[in-house]
């Protein structure tokens, strides 16, 4: 099979020919057909300190994707042939006291698709039978099944804390920054601001319907309250940029008793008003991935009952691009003006 390969530790990629992936008793085989690209991916490619502390090579990357199902295992009882899927990219171990309890998503052994073991940047992967998300709903496109795995982080993000009638701050208008206000706005918020220093991202927040998109590279937040006719704080802040200054601002324009989700990961370390957050009464909470599987049953009953949220989301999706392409989609990627990336693997069906 095709697959974008690292075959040791340095940066880049190469389309290569490799073996395809065998599936285990409890496995299934997916014949790959769109992969999204992620940030974790650029930092893959470009090898950079992350990448080399979590990473043994050869590895192929990617754990954002949508195809069907071609074989599985002798034990696999829940899903079959043929069915059109996504896949939960953290496979864990099912012993720890987590997994035992219920809490999937904080596995102290969790392996990654395509970072600890090999993932969907080819023409098939493999994962668990308890990892598979199978698509019931005709309305699920491949490039929109394809960021099932970040839609999943915006929707765990926004959903952490209660959002009827809240003014909401996303710090960050990536992708996710992105998919979480048509998720807030669906979950009932009452006025929602995005920050970042991307025009065209913020041209593509006001697309989407939020109240204000913030240049903070002009404006700060303060002033972007007065223009919303705030009289106190933000309630729900959501932190998907991991820019160090991105946290502290929105920390001085939480009203008290504010709950701020983070999943921006930061680059650096970050000097905070931890006194604020005392006698403010914050709430911070880490976010990972996404619970499994509540947030999974969450994004498909709210794609597949809103209309309008599905169209939103899809929106996010600004390049689909050919896999034989992927140098050209990863620099669109890293550029970081647009939406989500895209590969079509059926170019070598």
């Amino acid at each position: 099979m095709k697959a974008l390969y690292k075959s040791g530790p340095h940066a880049g990629f190469e389309l290569v020919d490799r073996p395809e992936p065998v599936a285990g008793p409890r496995d299934v085989k997916i014949k790959v057909h769109t992969t999204g690209l992620c940030g974790t991916d650029l930092h893959i490619q470009e090898w950079d300190a992350w990448a080399a502390s979590m990473i043994q090579t050869p590895l192929i990357a990617g754990h954002e994707f949508y195809g069907e199902i071609v074989e599985i295992g002798s034990d696999v009882q829940s899903v079959k042939v043929g069915d059109k899927v996504s896949g939960e990219g953290h496979v864990v171990c099912g012993l720890c006291r987590n997994c035992r309890a219920g809490r999937r998503h904080m596995c102290i052994n969790t392996v990654s698709v395509g970072v600890q073991r090999d993932g969907a940047f080819a023409e098939y992967v493999v994962i668990p039978e308890s990892n598979v998300w199978v698509h019931t709903d005709p309305s699920i496109t491949p490039e929109l099944g394809a960021i099932f795995d970040p839609l999943g982080n915006a929707v765990h993000t926004a959903l952490s804390f209660d959002l009827i009638g809240e003014d909401v701050l996303i710090t960050g208008a990536g992708p996710i920054g992105l998919m979480a206000i048509a998720v807030a706005r669906h979950a009932g918020a009452r006025k929602i601001a995005i920050t970042d220093v991307s025009e065209p991202r913020l041209a593509m927040a006001e697309a989407m319907g939020v109240d204000l998109a913030v240049n903070v590279a002009t404006t700060r937040l303060k002033e972007a309250q007065q223009q919303l006719g705030m009289r106190e704080g933000f309630d729900v802040g959501m932190e998907m940029s991991g820019h160090p200054t991105a946290l502290p601002e929105m920390i001085d324009n939480m009203n008290h008793g504010g709950r701020i989700a983070m999943l921006g990961l930061p680059s650096e370390s970050i000097d905070i008003n931890w006194g604020k957050v005392v006698t403010h009464m914050l709430t911070l909470k880490g976010i990972y991935g996404r619970e499994m599987y509540e947030t999974w049953y969450a994004m498909s009953a709210m794609l597949s009952s809103n209309p309008v949220l599905r169209k939103a989301v899809s929106s996010v999706v600004t390049d689909v691009l050919p896999a034989t392409e992927w140098e050209q989609a990863f620099a669109t990627a890293r550029a970081g003006t647009g939406g989500k990336i895209v590969l079509d693997w059926s170019v070598f069906s």
